[in-house]
């Protein structure tokens, strides 16, 4: 039997149409109050939320849903825009410790952070859930854990087929996706070059989706390579031109990780001072990526860019 894609729910269907806008129109156009917010862990999209925080003031408060996430949603929480956080993994990786999760956890600060839990395999499966308008999806991967103690959205039942016991993960249909991806053409079909996790089902699961990308190219590209159409255009309201719009982390065949930018931001981020004077410095003091880029110093952005390239040239698979 050949593959069949998921079909677009009635109604959702984006036309084929010029959909490039800047990081500001984007998020004024799509993101608003108790807004409910999905975001991957592939190719963060740096670009986007740093326009989230720029515009904090207007949207005031989202509920956030990911799987895995690193970095970024440190931004909208220490912002004070995150409400609830619905999880799987949420921390600093190998830059250590999120301090700026943990406060608003433990403390409050910059405001009380409500928490629901899911492993990172059960927060996925929502995911693909709404992707394929189920209300829920069956897992084994909550079970034998406290999850399900603390999290009553997770429901346990017997399997009809051999009585053996399930859990059952609700589907997650964000208001709106924040996605990084490779390249895009001008009317929205978007390909992601290496690991891209389940960015794909997440733009099925959201009702807007929003993606920064490296690089825009023609239709004709798209059509050259289909192979690497991860969200066809039916799917995608816009499209944001933002080159190393994924910095400090990495986009890959793009440029690296900037490991020493992040453990530098981590550092500062021990404390809602530090935070605060590290957003108002690389966010709230820059008007666009561009000028982020700037000050992050586009020498060192191409330097990461070369570092990427070299691994390249042995065969590295991304």
């Amino acid at each position: 039997m050949l593959y069949q894609p998921m079909p677009v729910k009635k109604g959702r269907a984006k036309p084929p149409v010029y959909k490039i806008m800047t990081a500001k129109e984007a998020v004024e156009k799509f993101i608003h109050e108790n807004c409910y917010l999905g975001m991957t862990v592939s190719a963060a999209p740096a670009a986007l939320i740093w326009e989230m925080v720029r515009q904090r003031d207007r949207i005031k408060t989202v509920d956030l849903v990911i799987t895995s996430q690193i970095g970024m949603s440190s931004a909208l929480i220490g912002a004070g825009l995150v409400r609830k956080i619905e999880m799987g993994y949420n921390w600093g990786g190998i830059e250590g410790e999120d301090k700026v999760f943990r406060r608003a956890v433990e403390k409050g600060i910059p405001r009380p952070l409500e928490v629901e839990d899911y492993s990172n395999f059960g927060a996925a499966m929502r995911w693909l859930a709404a992707s394929m308008g189920l209300p829920f999806m069956p897992t084994k991967s909550q079970l034998g854990s406290d999850i399900i103690k603390y999290n009553p959205k997770i429901k346990v039942i017997n399997d009809p087929y051999n009585n053996e016991p399930v859990a059952l993960v609700p589907a997650s249909y964000p208001d709106v996706a924040v996605i990084h991806a490779s390249r895009a053409d001008e009317i929205g079909n978007v390909q992601c070059f290496g690991l891209y996790g389940n960015t794909d089902t997440l733009a099925r699961a959201a009702k807007h989706v929003i993606v920064s990308v490296e690089e825009i190219i023609t239709s004709a590209e798209i059509r050259r390579m289909p192979n690497l159409t991860t969200i066809p255009y039916y799917y995608v309201d816009a499209i944001v031109h933002a080159p190393f719009g994924a910095h400090w982390r990495e986009s890959n065949y793009y440029y690296h990780h900037d490991l020493a930018f992040g453990l530098d931001a981590y550092r500062q981020f021990a404390t809602q001072e530090g935070f605060d004077a590290w957003i108002e410095k690389y966010i709230l003091g820059t008007k666009d990526w561009d000028e982020y880029c700037k000050l992050v110093g586009y020498d060192r952005l191409y330097r990461l860019m070369q570092n990427e390239h070299k691994y390249q040239q042995f065969g590295e698979v991304r």
